[in-house]
């Protein structure tokens, strides 16, 4: 088992991590831009380095840095988080170059997943549904053209790189294609630093269905079970619960076989997320694997009653699976809502500011994973998450009821947030139902 561990992050991921470390004996060291100097999560590490001015170009996407920092903090090992480098296999090939290990997968298999192209290769020979679209990139107007006429309108413009919605189009026709092929692959230039962009066929109102997955050293791949990521806003997601509702047993089990045949097949170690849109019939396609932690961990903890990062420290120290897939329970139901200093009312316009009242929902079964505090100043330079309110009960009717009661406790002043539009969203008849879609929030809202 590692000693210390470096962790590549900030806010509330790092938190956790810091945590999980705490509770398996080991140090951790943290880092951190100006913008966060002071942050109270920072007390909780063993040590801390600042690496930098406040845009994360400047800080914690400088891999030079944070390696220097893991090189003067003596670290075996670097926890990337989620977001920032959690997903370059550059940064992870680095670490290892250094003789530092890198927590999460190796990165022959980031780089074949990271790239779309190449994970729906990998798909077709794990015999796991694609959606129908080109083969590899598109290079020009005529061949996106050709493909679109072959596989039908409407259809999804999308970046081989990347994630979040970015680099991403729905087109309807040969006019909104040309214009969205041009705008795709710029925003995906701008973004990611490759302007690739390929087809698929467009699956109107589609749920998003993903599957945790962790592998060790081994060759043993289990599931966690799925988890329902439908609710969304711009592609990024906002409400997410374990397990999904209303997907036939049958579709389950099927989703997460695919799910692990297709780990499998990648060469993959430690945890990941394998991402599947389902149509109204319930077919399902793959769509990409997040070769990371994901945001929404905490339902599939809950459900299971593993600690994933736990998890993903043990199987990057060469630790095996201390569990079968049979030994993996499911159990209650969990839901988790992303509260962000964001304005609904207005795109979703984040709103950076300091947070002057926090009043936190407690009681049996509710969680909050956050970094924030009362007079915690909202930084523009990052992600809008102020934390994860997750709630667990034996029923998902329980959970929503309780979620409806965190809710009501639940008081942040200083900045707006997504909390009224939760409460809209918990209370409305299609969402308790189970009958919503990916646009569910644009169109009603």
């Amino acid at each position: 088992m590692f000693q210390r561990i470096l962790i590549a992050n900030r806010g509330e991921i790092a938190l956790r991590i810091i945590r999980a470390c705490r509770e398996l004996g080991i140090q951790s060291v943290a880092v951190y831009s100006e913008a966060d100097r002071g942050a109270h999560y920072l007390d909780l590490a063993d040590e801390a380095y600042c690496i930098g001015r406040p845009a994360s170009t400047d800080s914690y996407l400088m891999i030079n840095r944070i390696i220097s920092a893991a090189e003067i903090g003596n670290v075996q090992a670097i926890h990337p988080g989620y977001g920032f480098l959690a997903e370059n296999a550059h940064f992870a090939e680095v670490c290892r170059s250094c003789n530092i290990e890198f927590i999460g997968p190796p990165h022959e298999a980031m780089a074949k997943l990271g790239d779309k192209v190449s994970a729906r290769e990998i798909a077709d020979e794990a015999r796991v549904h694609v959606v129908p679209g080109s083969d590899g990139l598109i290079t020009d107007e005529k061949q996106a053209l050709e493909v679109a006429a072959r596989i039908g309108y409407p259809v999804l413009i999308k970046a081989t790189a990347g994630g979040g919605g970015r680099g991403m189009r729905v087109a309807h026709n040969d006019i909104s294609l040309k214009t969205g092929l041009k705008a795709a692959s710029a925003e995906a230039e701008k973004a990611f630093k490759n302007a690739g962009v390929y087809l698929e066929k467009y699956i109107e109102r589609p749920r998003h269905i993903e599957v945790q997955v962790l592998a060790d050293h081994e060759g043993e791949v289990v599931h966690l079970w799925e988890r329902d990521c439908t609710m969304q806003r711009r592609h990024q997601k906002l409400v997410e619960e374990a397990p999904a509702a209303h997907l036939p047993l049958s579709v389950r089990e099927d989703i997460c076989k695919a799910a692990v045949r297709l780990i499998k097949a990648a060469h993959y170690t430690n945890a990941g997320t394998v991402e599947f849109i389902v149509d109204k019939d319930n077919q399902f396609y793959f769509i990409e694997v997040n070769a990371r932690i994901q945001v929404e961990h905490p339902v599939s903890e809950m459900i299971t009653g593993v600690d994933l990062i736990a998890q993903q420290i043990r199987v990057a120290s060469g630790e095996p699976l201390p569990f079968k897939q049979r030994g993996i329970p499911c159990n209650g139901a969990a839901i988790e809502l992303r509260v962000n200093a964001e304005d609904p009312d207005n795109d979703f316009r984040g709103c950076p500011g300091t947070i002057t009242k926090l009043r936190v929902p407690g009681g049996l079964g509710v969680r909050f994973d956050s970094h924030v505090h009362e007079g915690y100043r909202i930084s523009p330079y990052y992600d809008s998450m102020i934390g994860k309110l997750i709630v667990y009960k034996p029923t998902r009717e329980q959970a929503l009821a309780c979620m409806r009661r965190a809710l009501d406790e639940f008081v942040i002043e200083g900045v707006k947030t997504t909390l009224p539009l939760a409460k809209k969203i918990f209370n409305h008849s299609a969402f308790v139902e189970g009958t919503v879609d990916t646009t569910f929030i644009e169109r009603t809202w």
